[in-house]
């Protein structure tokens, strides 16, 4: 057994095909708003789809073009203020990002997979790779029980290991669907609690209801741990579309439109 900590890396963030959108904006009159946002510096391709889907939605690329419309905002930060107050949270779902995350329990994975709505999940799994050497993070509240959990959890890596032998898994001409069969039979003596990774794609309106979630004060320990990261690194992706979160004494992150 090794004991780890769990770990957050952004991989992936959305991308814009600024041909596609110019010739878009140059069909119905908005590309004098593009050209804004692009003098702005350095852009921010996940913000700018999601504005972009706003704008649409109301032909509010410039006053006019709308009749309805007679003054919009420029200012990115207070459009998506607007936004976010008024529970316009549907163009939100156009940007996507997705998270490796390492390291964490499948405990966790269980929780986080009920999140299905928005989402897409790829997960190390056990029916393929064989335990040999299990990953376990002692949670906060095991400690003064730490000796005892590392004992459970090594027995348990020492039966994977010899119950493998014993099986002649690793004999040579052993086809591969009998290794995956007895792959699969052996993690059901394994600890929920080991370690593993798991691909999180999910759109940021779902990244914003799954942060409230889990970091508020009941949620799960190592959820609230992740996801206090998770949060972390989103104000600073995707600052607009956050920046009304703020995060409490007690670790959890509120925002202050909820339900958008």
């Amino acid at each position: 057994m090794h004991e780890t900590k769990p770990t957050v890396h952004l991989i992936a963030r959305p991308s814009i095909d600024l041909d596609g959108m110019r010739s878009y904006l140059d069909e119905v009159g908005g590309a004098s708003w593009l050209d804004r946002r692009l003098a702005d510096g350095e852009r921010n391709d996940g913000e700018m789809l999601v504005e972009f889907g706003g704008r649409a939605c109301y032909r509010s690329w410039e006053p006019g073009l709308n009749p309805n419309v007679t003054r919009v905002r420029t200012d990115q930060r207070e459009y998506f203020e607007n936004i976010l107050r008024s529970a316009h949270g549907s163009v939100l779902e156009h940007a996507n990002y997705s998270f490796a995350l390492r390291n964490v329990s499948r405990v966790f994975t269980h929780e986080l997979v009920r999140h299905r709505a928005g989402s897409a999940f790829s997960q190390e799994s056990l029916r393929y790779v064989r335990l040999t050497d299990i990953g376990f993070r002692v949670p906060p509240a095991l400690e003064p029980v730490r000796d005892q959990v590392v004992a459970i959890v090594e027995q348990l890596e020492e039966f994977q290991v010899k119950a493998a032998e014993e099986l002649g898994i690793d004999e040579e001409g052993v086809p591969f669907h009998v290794k995956k069969e007895v792959t699969s039979a052996l993690r059901r003596l394994a600890p929920i609690g080991l370690s593993t990774d798991i691909i999180w794609t999910a759109n940021a309106r779902t990244i914003r209801h799954v942060i409230e979630t889990r970091t508020a004060d009941g949620a799960e320990e190592e959820l609230r741990l992740v996801f206090d990261r998770i949060a972390t690194v989103m104000q600073a992706e995707a600052p607009g579309l956050f920046q009304d979160f703020v995060k409490a004494d007690d670790g959890s992150w509120a925002p202050r439109y909820r339900k958008v």
